[in-house]
């Protein structure tokens, strides 16, 4: 019996532009991966810290409302004092000044809210109606200049998001089935997909992508489909790239904002056996009694129980050094706290 030899045609040799084309495709694979893990970790680090940020605003909030209330209705008493003061009750022209300049130096000195002079509002109001007309142009010269410039990049990244959203829709659209069951699932689905459309958020809609096993089927024996897919997750990579990067960014910012620094502090100090919070009220109780004593204040010079003199001279709680540090102290903690309030 004559021995069998192997043809030609019974070995499959690999080209070798082919094997280079699957080595680049399973690099291009890995780094995908690796992106998409450090994106959805970074998303969830940035989403926690917001959490954090508005649970920490909003508890503050409502324990510090009470003496926010009480402390606004206070500087409306004390405003009303004075303006009652200066327009109804006789006084010489220099007392006038003098009991003005005591008026002013309360708003300027943070313990009263300020109250622009009519002449402050008309020249406000002039600057205001200036620089209206100076940002209007700016705005449109900024236009044209974005424009001109036809951000190329940015629109390969949203036709890219686009394109795989569009592909999404096409598989879960729940008209697309007719039984309820699938349609509730699909439902589902298209929120997922339309929120991530909606934010631009690549890394979601492949991770939908990969979820449901939706991906494009390739031939691993075409070098053009090879070819294809290495392109196409090359682009995908660097949306990507960009993606992390302004997630990064967002979380530096949102840690660098009064918000941020303040979530910080209160994990310092609470490691310390501090609590912000109580020292803030705390704070916060101690300013009440002092603004409630210059409310006292100013009304019995309204009442005239006290003299133009000792009016003067001012309440006797501005002139306590132990008292200014104290208001330093809460300045700075409420300028903080304050923002955190308008954040929340």
């Amino acid at each position: 019996m004559p021995r069998k030899t192997k043809t030609a045609s019974s070995t499959t040799v690999t080209p070798l532009a082919l094997s280079d084309l699957h080595l680049e495709l399973e690099g291009l694979e890995k780094e995908h991966q690796f992106l998409l893990k450090q994106i959805k970790k970074k998303r969830a680090e940035l989403n926690n810290f917001v959490e954090k940020m508005r649970s920490l605003a909003k508890e503050v909030f409502h324990k510090a409302s009470p003496n926010i209330k009480k402390m606004a209705e206070l500087d409306e008493e004390i405003h009303a004092l004075f303006l009652e003061i200066l327009t109804t009750r006789k006084l010489g022209k220099q007392t006038q000044k003098r009991i003005q300049s005591l008026y002013r130096s309360l708003q300027m000195g943070g313990i009263i809210s300020y109250k622009a002079t009519q002449e402050e509002q008309e020249l406000e109001e002039l600057s205001e109606n200036d620089n209206f007309q100076e940002n209007h142009q700016s705005r449109q010269y900024w236009q044209a200049e974005r424009d001109s410039e036809s951000p190329v990049g940015k629109t390969d990244e949203s036709r890219k998001v686009r394109q795989i959203f569009l592909r999404l829709a096409e598989i879960f659209h729940p008209d697309k089935v007719k039984d309820n069951e699938t349609q509730v699932t699909h439902t589902e689905i298209m929120k997922e997909i339309n929120k991530a459309y909606q934010e631009g958020d690549l890394a979601r809609l492949l991770e939908i992508e990969r979820k449901y096993e939706v991906g494009e089927i390739i031939d691993n024996n075409s070098e053009d489909d090879l070819t294809r897919k290495c392109k196409t997750i090359e682009q995908q990579n660097q949306i990507l790239k960009n993606q992390y990067e302004k997630l990064k960014q967002e979380l530096r910012l949102a840690k660098n904002t009064p918000e941020g620094t303040m979530v910080a502090d209160y994990k310092k100090a609470a490691k310390q056996g501090v609590d912000c919070i109580e020292l803030m009220l705390e704070t916060m109780e101690a300013q009440t009694k002092i603004i409630t004593e210059i409310r006292d204040f100013v009304w019995n010079f309204k009442e005239q129980k006290i003299t133009i003199k000792e009016f003067l001279a001012g309440p006797e709680s501005l002139r306590s050094n132990q008292k200014d540090m104290m208001e330093e102290l809460l300045e700075k903690i409420m300028g903080e706290f304050g923002d955190m309030m308008d954040f929340n």
